[in-house]
């Protein structure tokens, strides 16, 4: 949590003001998350503070808040043409990423629940940047990521516009984006060299390496090729329904079996989620 507050202060966040007459503090609330690799093992927590967005109301708290961000087809087709042109596919994230982007409508947030200021505990934040559940955050961040790589000489996708690309002679560097994850390719390695430290110039970033596990899905890079797959994805399936342990049959259910209904049964509830 003080990691995560330390962020807010170095990156100037937000300003500790007196509430003005007329506006209203939306309420914050800490979220604590672990961070999983590819073999479910908690690599790192989390402690993330979030505006509670659900209380914004549009046309007071934000405008438009329309952003840019890539499918899973998007990442299915940069994965076959990177393969396709024997790239190595490296990853990188950054590290508080809503931080980094500027919002424009006047916003105002409760301080932070056994955090308040001990000589000001009734004052309030004016936000200055887009804070983590507010509405605008998502497309204050693409703003501010598109922006920086268009001006070094970037060029956006034309159809997916979360795709990124540089090219230098007959060498070309890709780069896919999804919110604050990035993963990028290139012919030539100093390209992927260059955009890292162009990067960390600009932003705290995370450097992962070589591409192993991205959006649920398990990349394995060889010399014949990239292969993905989703054996993490259907093991938590089964364990959340308690599945794991049913004897595996390769025919679901006998084809020709007549079905009737059990009157006894009771219903399936459509809605179930792990509690």
């Amino acid at each position: 949590m003080q990691e995560e507050l330390l962020q807010f202060k170095l990156q100037k966040v937000w300003t500790l003001v007196d509430l003005p007459k007329g506006k209203r503090a939306i309420g914050t609330k800490w979220v604590y998350r672990n961070k999983k690799d590819k073999r479910g093992i908690v690599v790192r927590n989390k402690a993330i503070l979030v505006a509670q967005g659900y209380t914004q109301e549009e046309g007071i708290d934000y405008d438009e808040f329309f952003a840019h961000v890539a499918r899973i087809e998007a990442i299915r087709l940069f994965l076959a043409y990177t393969s396709f042109m024997g790239l190595i596919v490296y990853q990188m994230d950054v590290k508080s990423a809503f931080l980094y982007g500027t919002i424009e409508e006047e916003v105002y947030v409760c301080q932070p629940l056994g955090f308040e200021d001990p000589q000001f505990p009734d004052k309030v934040y004016k936000v200055e940047k887009a804070l983590y559940g507010l509405h605008q955050a998502p497309r204050a961040w693409y703003e501010t990521l598109s922006t920086y790589l268009l001006e070094n000489r970037y060029r956006r996708g034309t159809i997916n516009k979360t795709l990124f690309i540089k090219k230098d002679s007959s060498d070309i560097l890709l780069v896919q984006v999804y919110v604050d994850d990035i993963i990028f390719g290139s012919t030539k390695k100093s390209l992927c060299v260059e955009f890292e430290q162009m990067m960390h110039k600009r932003f705290h970033m995370s450097s992962i390496g070589e591409l192993t596990f991205f959006l649920g899905l398990q990349v394995m890079q060889k010399d014949d090729g990239i292969f993905i797959s989703q054996d993490k994805h259907v093991a938590d399936i089964l364990k959340k329904f308690d599945f794991v342990t049913v004897k595996a049959t390769s025919t679901l259910i006998e084809t020709n079996k007549v079905l009737n209904k059990d009157e006894e049964a009771k219903d399936v509830d459509v809605h179930y989620t792990n509690q």
